[in-house]
């Protein structure tokens, strides 16, 4: 489910407060990572299990409305599309996911209020009165309607941030890839008619826990690395995120041969751009490029794989 770069990002996380204690655990560490990647898998059913909870706001009006006295013709007639959407009795049925949320206590009976005023946002849309009004019927088009609900209702939501940070400070960093992942899952579930549950692969998973560990074992000497590489700079003035950011970086070229070094330099440089100073871009590219090179030139660094062979020309 988590992809290579927020699995960087989460191991950055926990290495970088770890290190400022006193006596850092590399299995008090590791720990941390494993339960970081859980609770994005507890986020994702989270949300999507909102859509249920929509509908049932949504069939709530619509017997307050026919039980009025003066009902509107509407009221009195009023269209069902939204509440027999058909994506989300999938979702409904699915025994596995009502499992997990229910064992998790992944629920919105807490959050009433903000279910309904999503649904107030959602109603008075664009793309839900065209869905309302549309002559076509389908699965396609019903999940369509909640590929929009997800792409327009909730990044930006100041009350669903704050029940996210709530409940659980991961959270809040992984809210809008957990999106895109929905919104991805929901696209793919049109052509299956199945619900997709996403699944941390062992081997990535393997990966953030080595990369964090070696990280941690080689923090020291690549600490003096940096600082052998800085002309006129003194390492205690280095951002300590850059520092973490580099050491990181310079541990995934050196103990993954089958990671291209323009890939490790590139996702390292992206994630400074969130975690340190303007100036941290260059400063981290410059820095990772000059001692990978020199670790390419040395053989400290080989890359294996079709393509890999030659790393410095692959880095080029």
């Amino acid at each position: 489910m988590l992809t290579r770069r927020l699995l960087r990002v989460k191991a950055f996380k926990v290495l970088f407060s770890n290190m400022a204690q006193e006596a850092p655990s590399i299995d008090k560490m590791k720990k941390e990572l494993r339960f970081s990647c859980e609770k994005t898998q507890e986020l994702y059913w989270f949300l999507l299990s909102i859509c249920n909870s929509l509908v049932n706001v949504a069939r709530e009006r619509i017997e307050a409305g026919k039980r009025k006295y003066r009902a509107t013709p509407e009221e009195a007639n009023p269209n069902y599309r939204f509440v027999n959407n058909t994506f989300v009795e999938l979702l409904s049925r699915d025994e596995e996911m009502v499992k997990f949320c229910r064992k998790r206590g992944l629920v919105w009976s807490d959050y009433d209020f903000v279910v309904k005023r999503i649904f107030r946002s959602i109603a008075a849309s664009d793309y839900y009165k065209e869905y309302m009004a549309s002559p076509e019927s389908s699965f396609e088009r019903d999940c369509d309607l909640f590929i929009d609900i997800f792409s327009n209702e909730f990044e930006d939501n100041e009350e669903i941030a704050g029940i996210i940070e709530e409940r659980s400070l991961y959270w809040l960093d992984d809210i809008t890839f957990v999106l895109d992942e929905i919104i991805r899952n929901i696209g793919k579930m049109r052509f299956t008619r199945k619900n997709v549950f996403p699944v941390q692969k062992a081997e990535d998973l393997r990966y953030a826990l080595t990369l964090l560990e070696e990280s941690f074992l080689r923090y020291k000497e690549y600490s003096l690395l940096i600082s052998e590489n800085i002309k006129n700079w003194d390492l205690d003035r280095l951002v300590s995120t850059d520092k973490t950011i580099i050491i990181m970086g310079i541990t995934e070229a050196v103990v993954f041969e089958t990671i291209p070094v323009k890939v490790t330099i590139n996702e390292y440089v992206e994630i400074s751009k969130y975690f340190g100073t303007p100036n941290s871009r260059i400063f981290v590219n410059g820095l990772l490029d000059s001692i990978i090179l020199k670790k390419l030139d040395t053989g400290e660094i080989v890359k294996k794989g079709r393509g890999l062979q030659d790393g410095r020309e692959q880095k080029k």
